[in-house]
């Protein structure tokens, strides 16, 4: 194996919200990680589905993006997008 070509190894603090609640249609078992890269926005990681994204209030308002990232229905994504308008 050759020597490695590193883009970058940064070790950066990070706060870490863990959240679980029930909407009408779905539970969602999230963690919210918030910390100095990504532009300010947040890496919201769906612990039962296995999928993340980097969300920041413009992509909460982009149609179709929480369905796509997260594989949800429009009625799953909205609850979860109420949520994170509260929070981003």
């Amino acid at each position: 194996m050759g020597d490695r070509f590193f883009l970058y190894d940064d070790i950066v603090n990070t706060k870490t919200r863990f959240v679980s609640f029930m909407g009408d249609h779905t539970r969602f078992d999230l963690a919210i990680i918030q910390s100095d890269r990504y532009y300010g926005k947040h890496m919201v990681l769906d612990i039962q589905g296995s999928r993340f994204a980097i969300i920041g209030p413009d992509d909460l308002k982009e149609e179709g993006y929480l369905e796509y990232a997260f594989q949800l229905s429009e009625e799953e994504a909205e609850e979860l997008r109420s949520f994170l308008t509260e929070l981003i």
